[in-house]
């Protein structure tokens, strides 16, 4: 059986396999990038410029059926995908318009006399390392501001993703960016070590679990490599008042299941003052409850299957994990019948120290909500996870919004630049 696969979720069926590379052909794969990167670093930033157009212009040429081929291959609903796609073109487009502003030298005030600026440069050869839930995207924002700073890139997707890694290899050849700039590697694990080690690759950039970030800044530690790591989350989303609780609702039910659910910023632990918590969860609940889910292909699908069916399955036991130890479940909790990777959407209550979906993240249509009375609990318990990738703050008083906001351990945005660069600093007397 193949490393890489493309199982459909919806229905359990394998749709296409792709061979592990060589180890030969991981050599020549670095080969290719090395060689490269010696060019493209010299080229013409509008040239580079140029080939980004090229590849946002074929994104969108080929919008229906990149968008087909990753709801056959995670689930996403096609209408979902379609604005992946739509996300990615614009990301592409936009480094084109920018990214000269960007690498422009920065001058710095120098007390003395002489001149001083900070450029920007490229590093070289980087391996970008990319998860399945969002298998465009996650590529574009690595590779849009890399390629146009004069990195080369080499390409480990997900194995559960090989079409969409090919066709993601494929544009860019098609839109003219040089041999070997940007190369796809069905690698294994053993190969990324490897690559990581090798002299000629100077940065990895990851996106995926705790478990996979702890191995590759210990791989990228021992050789001296940069690296940029984005792993779990568990969003909060804080309601401390509402003029229209039904529009809170919709927009707690949104934030959660987008993808179903399976977004590193997605909201995943509700935190409601407690005034208005037990109608809050009464109309979650019912809202929650009433998303069925469908064919991804279907246009009108809103939630489709997780990833995989060990995803589903993995989820579940997280559920079950919290029920047996006191919490409540309002509604979902289990697997949809049939050979799909379906879970009803879930909603949990009195979750606890001690259960799994308390310091767990939940990645899929699950979500938990707690009772709070102020907001300095509120702030207490969103602070009170490991996670801190995003928050969302809820209040008619904009001040008091933002002033919570402030205080939350969150300091990260999903639009931040995967990007790796030189700084130098030039003086002259």
């Amino acid at each position: 059986m193949s490393y890489y696969q493309s199982i459909n979720p919806a229905t359990g069926e394998t749709i296409f396999e792709a061979a592990t590379a060589s180890d030969e052909e991981i050599q020549s794969a670095l080969k290719q990038a090395q060689a490269a990167f010696e060019s493209w670093r010299h080229s013409a930033v509008g040239d580079r410029s140029e080939v980004l157009r090229r590849v946002a212009a074929l994104y969108r040429e080929r919008r229906q059926e990149l968008a087909e081929l990753i709801s056959l291959e995670m689930g996403k609903p096609v209408s979902q995908a379609l604005g992946e796609v739509g996300l990615v073109a614009d990301i592409y487009e936009y480094y084109a318009e920018e990214g000269p502003g960007f690498m422009a030298d920065e001058p710095l005030q120098v007390r003395g006399g002489g001149e001083a600026v900070v450029r920007s440069a490229p590093v070289g050869v980087l391996l970008g390392i990319m998860p399945w839930n969002y298998p465009y995207y996650q590529v574009a924002r690595f590779a849009a501001p890399n390629l146009m700073l004069g990195n080369t890139i080499l390409l480990k997707h997900a194995p559960s993703c090989p079409q969409s890694a090919l066709a993601m290899e494929q544009i860019f050849r098609d839109a003219q960016l040089p041999e070997g700039a940007y190369v796809n590697v069905f690698a294994t694990n053993d190969q990324v070590a490897d690559i990581i080690a090798d002299p000629r690759v100077q940065g990895v950039s990851l996106t995926g679990s705790e478990r996979a970030g702890a191995a590759v800044a210990a791989l990228a530690g021992q050789h001296l490599k940069k690296y940029v790591l984005e792993l779990g989350g568990s969003d909060p989303f804080i309601l401390l008042d509402a003029e229209d609780l039904d529009a809170a609702v919709k927009e707690a039910v949104g934030g959660r299941m987008g993808n179903a659910g399976q977004a590193c910023t997605a909201s995943k632990r509700f935190i409601v003052v407690e005034d208005l918590y037990e109608e809050f969860v009464e109309k979650f609940t019912a809202r929650m409850a009433r998303i069925t889910p469908g064919d991804p292909l279907d246009p009108a699908t809103r939630f489709g299957p997780l990833s995989s069916r060990a995803a589903a399955e993995g989820l579940v036991e997280q559920i079950n994990d919290a029920v047996s130890k006191g919490a409540t479940l309002h509604t979902g909790g289990h697997l949809v019948d049939g050979p799909g990777a379906y879970v009803e959407p879930t909603v949990l209550t009195g979750v606890e120290p001690g259960m799994r979906a308390y310091t767990e993240e939940l990645f899929g249509p699950a979500a938990v909500v707690y009772k709070v009375a102020d907001a300095e609990e509120a702030i207490e318990l969103a602070n009170s996870s490991p996670y801190g990738l995003g928050g969302a703050v809820f209040s008619a008083d904009v001040d008091k919004a933002k002033d919570v906001a402030d205080r939350l351990d969150t300091a990260w945005s999903s639009s931040t630049p995967l990007l790796i660069r030189r700084r130098t600093c030039r003086s002259a007397a």
